[in-house]
Order: structure tokens, then C-alpha cells, then sequence
């Protein structure tokens, strides 16, 4: 075989290997890439029995997969969900430190526990407590409650400086009271403790009995009034939710039939949609 011959097939040869094996010096055929991640790293929740979910799987206690905050269950598309669709790596970063029956002076706590789990969003959802902690006379004094959420806020201000902190307005508690207090089943829940300053003798319109519940009223629009001051204070990475929660018109369809006053699934469904809106996170 001539020796021209001999070199055509070894360089052809060398061409189908090449071919066959991608090539060493081809370049990489372009591949489709993920969108970037974008969104917090993080998210804890702090607050009260809302957050935790109480109520909501048809059983007296917490049920933090339903969670309006930090919830992963199927039935509600919580900020968690919500912000996992921006960027799966908060998969395994999501941490609860509300707690039931948490009051405002829990909230540094909950905030010292929050640092050290670093998150990147923080939601706060907290007063409920402090207006149904007894009588008109046991609720919390406005200027202390201000003072024990500016303590809270303090720590992740201190701790978290570039964290995004939500505060939520307290729900219209006296809402649930106009909507459910002329059904017999709802007196029934409501006669075994549920928030007496407001929901004791709920079928009474005694002047006292009135004055009371207006006086519970007042507190929960005084506490609000004191939450959006005190995110203002914060500063720039705080944002308050408007009111978008006290302004929710809650039907005993968002309630759980147990104790008619936490929000079931759809309730924190629904307090998840309005507060995503606030929070400025949405795309």
C-alpha cells in the first residue's frame, strides 16, 4: 500500500475517534441552564398559635405544616412554598419559634433563637395573646407591648442586619366575634375559655358587656398602630403589611370547627395571600 495511502487512513481514523469520544479540543455543545436563585436564604417564623398553625389538622394543637408562614403541606402556599419556587436552597432552611399562647415579651426569645439559625426573612405575627391573656384589665398595656416588640426587634435588627423582617398586623378579632356569635356551636367552643375579654357571654348586649368588647377593640387598633411604628423604627429592612391581615373578612369558613377562632387551612391560606402581597418578595 502506498505510504500517502497508509497516512490518509490513520488521519481519518484519528478523525472518527475523535468524533466518537467528543473531541478534546471541540468545544462543549451549550447546555440549557437554571434561572438564577434569586429571593431569601432563609425564613423563620416568630409570633403566637396563628403561626404555628394551631387548630388547623382538626386537632387542638400546633399543625406547622399548615402555617401561613413556614408551612409545607399540600393545602396551604405558604411563604415558604412561595419563596422555595425562587430558590431551592431554603429546602432545608426553614425554622418556626412561634410558639401557642406567646405573648409579645416571648418575642426576644423567639428573636435570640432566630440569629442563631440565620435566616435571610423573618415573619412576626404577635398580639393576639396580649389582648386575650383574661379580663380587659389583664391585657397588656399598650406602651409595654410596644416596648417588648421593639426588645424582639432589636435582636434580629442586632443579630440578622441585612435580614428582611414582615411584621403582620394582628387579625380583626372582633370581626370573629360579630360573625359567630349568634350560632350555638360557636358559643359552645367560645364558653370553654377562648379569649374572655372579648368572647365571654358573646350574646349578651349588657352596656358592660358591650363596652368590653369595644375596649378589646380599641387595644388590638392601638397594638397595630404601635407595630407600624415600631417597623418604621427598625428601618428600611422591615416592611409592615399594610393591615393586610386586620383587614381579612373572616367567615366561619376560614375558621376550624374546634375551637372557632384559629384560621383552619383555607384561614392560613388566606393569610399567607395577603401577606405575600405585602411582603414585597412576590415576582
Amino acid at each position: 500500500m502506498p505510504r500517502r495511502w497508509v497516512t490518509a487512513l490513520a488521519c481519518l481514523a484519528a478523525l472518527v475517534a475523535l468524533a466518537c469520544e467528543g473531541g478534546t479540543s471541540a468545544k462543549p455543545r451549550p447546555t440549557k441552564s437554571s434561572p438564577p436563585s434569586s429571593g431569601p436564604g432563609g425564613i423563620a417564623a416568630l409570633g403566637d398559635s396563628i403561626s404555628t398553625g394551631f387548630a388547623s389538622c382538626l386537632l387542638l394543637t400546633s399543625c406547622e405544616r399548615n402555617s401561613w408562614s413556614t408551612g409545607d403541606g399540600l393545602r396551604v402556599e405558604s411563604h415558604y412554598q412561595r419563596l422555595l419556587e425562587q430558590n431551592s436552597a431554603i429546602r432545608d432552611r426553614t425554622y418556626n419559634h412561634a410558639r401557642a399562647g406567646a405573648r409579645a415579651d416571648a418575642l426576644e426569645g423567639q428573636a435570640k433563637a432566630a440569629v442563631r439559625d440565620r435566616p435571610d426573612y423573618v415573619t412576626v405575627l404577635i398580639g393576639a395573646n396580649d389582648v386575650c391573656r383574661g379580663g380587659v384589665d389583664a391585657m397588656t398595656p399598650v406602651k409595654q407591648f410596644r416596648a417588648d416588640v421593639d426588645r424582639g426587634l432589636r435582636v434580629l435588627r442586632t443579630g440578622r442586619p441585612k435580614a428582611r423582617v414582615l411584621v403582620v398586623s394582628i387579625p380583626d378579632l372582633y370581626r370573629l366575634w360579630e360573625v359567630g356569635h349568634d350560632d350555638p356551636r360557636v358559643g359552645r367552643a367560645w364558653r370553654r375559655g377562648i379569649c374572655p375579654a372579648l368572647l365571654a357571654e358573646p350574646t349578651s348586649t349588657a352596656p358592660a358587656d358591650r363596652a368590653r368588647r369595644a375596649a378589646v377593640r380599641d387595644r388590638i387598633d392601638a397594638y397595630n398602630a404601635e407595630l407600624v411604628a415600631a417597623c418604621r423604627a427598625y428601618g428600611s429592612r422591615c416592611r409592615h403589611d399594610g393591615g393586610a391581615v386586620h383587614k381579612v373578612r373572616f367567615t366561619l369558613d376560614l375558621l376550624n370547627p374546634l375551637d372557632w377562632f384559629h384560621p383552619n387551612a383555607t384561614g392560613q391560606g388566606r393569610i399567607a395571600e395577603v401577606t405575600w402581597r405585602a411582603s414585597g418578595l412576590a415576582n
